[in-house]
């Protein structure tokens, strides 16, 4: 019983910082695939034809 007692404290603070950073992992997989989203349409409107008529600066 005393191995759990001093074993306990260890595994949870391991527990507690492998789901903190799974959640950051995650969270920066996400944004990752946000941002490549949001590249990819920038990309496609870049490439549409040129605009006609006057331009202004």
């Amino acid at each position: 019983m005393d191995y759990i007692a001093v074993l306990a404290p260890s595994v949870v603070v391991g527990l507690i910082f492998w789901f903190a950073m799974k959640s950051i992992f995650n969270a920066d997989k996400s944004e990752r695939q946000a941002e490549a989203r949001a590249q990819a349409e920038a990309d496609l409107g870049n490439s549409g034809p040129a605009p006609q008529g006057p331009t202004t600066k």
